[in-house]
């Protein structure tokens, strides 16, 4: 080789090693599955803007007896407040909703999940949780990756980097949106991004309304011989640069013009909703593909059943620094059917007990009102929020923690969000602390350098 093509080839081989996020990052270590696991599958459902858990999931008596009087300075004093650190009076704000017990157990929700009530005793719900991010971004990215610093995988990513998918025809991540109610947040695709693994890990996000790919069909004048074709041309000359350059991102790359080829074909037999009985689209109560909520529940099953890995649904609409008593009960009803209709679904195709459902937003608000007139609201608050788990191996009928008389902070099994992501991993057969990977000099995981425990109360 003459000093010409060498310096060509060792610049063109230098940048590909800087482009690669995995040059610098090892395999996993290999003894971090466990022996059994109860999930094989996750279906994970954000509520993106912060759902308010005394309108929810953690009924506070006393905070309705103490509505509209001062908050005591006991509570706030050396406390991180959000936008509350600019008012003037900070006073409490009760429950704007009655609250009411479901089924056999007894599990104590709002009135405003009436559907989810139905399936109560598959629910378990964890009122003790917190998180340390008191801002939208910085916290979804915490419930996402389990660190507010970008360019991290997020939970899907690495359940697939771990598991791997089970199907060939669709990716093994995959992400749906609807919005309805109050200031929906900005959703970034670094959200469900794969971060320092390879990019055949990151989630794909699917329209909810529409071709549910874009530009899954051929152009007209190019038949489906014509594509094979093409990409098999495209994927010869990409192993060629596989064989002569270190890049890990060109396998990445045949691998997904491979992918896309078959979604051509999987994508339109997904998408058909006409062997589904009419029953089953009044249980979800949409009318397939109206970018409903309920629209994306109804997909996220059919997902399921084609071996899809991971599959996520945001919500966007629940940041209500005001008008609570307006927007929460439409963002309730928007998503209550279609959640209650999932599960139990999922349970009579018998796909539930290996189904791992979460329903969780980025952080709780506030037992302190915002605005102080009208229909108030509250404000972000990290040090105590509420969701649930079931399927896939977890405890039906049963709510795990306290927070105090006020909702301030756990006083009981309190559970940082990276002790939902270890339980999840739990579920799906992974030991969390085992599952790492060498980047930058630092054996990184999902659940962070920080200690995560297992919620054991949670385990069936």
């Amino acid at each position: 080789m003459d000093r010409r093509r060498f310096l060509r080839f060792s610049s063109l081989a230098g940048a590909s090693m800087i482009s690669s996020p995995l040059a610098a990052a090892t395999a996993p270590n290999p003894d971090f599955l466990l022996k059994n696991s109860k999930a094989k599958r996750v279906i994970f459902l954000t509520m993106s803007g912060g759902m308010s858990q005394f309108e929810s999931f953690d009924n506070k008596p006393l905070l309705k007896k103490f509505d509209g009087k001062a908050m005591p300075m006991d509570y706030l004093k050396g406390q991180q407040l959000a936008q509350l650190q600019t008012q003037k009076e900070i006073l409490c704000y009760g429950p704007q909703f009655k609250f009411k017990k479901y089924g056999q157990s007894g599990l104590e929700m709002t009135e405003l999940f009436p559907h989810l009530g139905s399936v109560a005793d598959e629910l378990a719900i964890v009122k003790s949780a917190y998180t340390e991010q008191i801002n939208h971004d910085p916290a979804i990215s915490m419930l996402n990756a389990g660190t507010f610093l970008n360019g991290r995988p997020s939970m899907g990513a690495w359940v697939n980097y771990a598991l791997g998918s089970e199907t060939k025809d669709l990716p093994g991540f995959v992400v749906l949106e609807s919005v309805k109610g109050r200031n929906p947040q900005p959703l970034y695709a670094r959200l469900w991004n794969n971060g320092f693994l390879d990019s055949v890990y990151q989630g794909v996000k699917f329209n909810s309304k529409g071709d549910t790919v874009h530009y899954v069909n051929n152009p007209n004048g190019v038949d489906r011989i014509r594509q094979g074709q093409l990409i098999k041309t495209i994927n010869r000359l990409n192993k060629f640069s596989a064989r002569h350059m270190d890049d890990d991102e060109i396998s990445t790359r045949i691998q997904q013009y491979e992918m896309a080829y078959r979604m051509q074909s999987s994508i339109p037999h997904l998408m058909d909703m006409s062997n589904e009985p009419s029953h089953i689209l009044d249980m979800y109560g949409c009318k397939p593909g109206d970018g409903s909520y309920a629209s994306n529940c109804l997909m996220a099953r059919k997902l399921a059943e084609r071996g899809v890995r991971f599959i996520q649904l945001y919500h966007r609409g629940w940041d209500h620094h005001n008008g609570i008593r307006k927007y929460m009960p439409i963002c309730a009803e928007a998503v209550d059917q279609g959640t209650a209709a999932l599960i139990k679904d999922l349970k009579d195709r018998d796909m539930l007990k290996d189904t791992l459902i979460v329903f969780a937003g980025e952080f709780g608000r506030t037992p302190m009102s915002q605005t102080n007139k009208g229909d108030a609201g509250r404000d972000h608050h990290m040090n105590s929020m509420s969701y649930f788990m079931c399927g896939g191996g977890v405890k039906g009928g049963v709510s795990i923690g306290e927070t105090d008389e006020l909702g301030y902070k756990p006083v009981e099994d309190a559970h940082h969000i990276r002790d939902m992501h270890a339980t999840m991993l739990h579920l799906l057969g992974i030991n969390h602390k085992k599952l790492t990977v060498r980047f930058q000099g630092l054996d990184n995981r999902l659940t962070g350098v920080e200690e995560a425990h297992l919620i054991k109360k949670i385990l069936a």
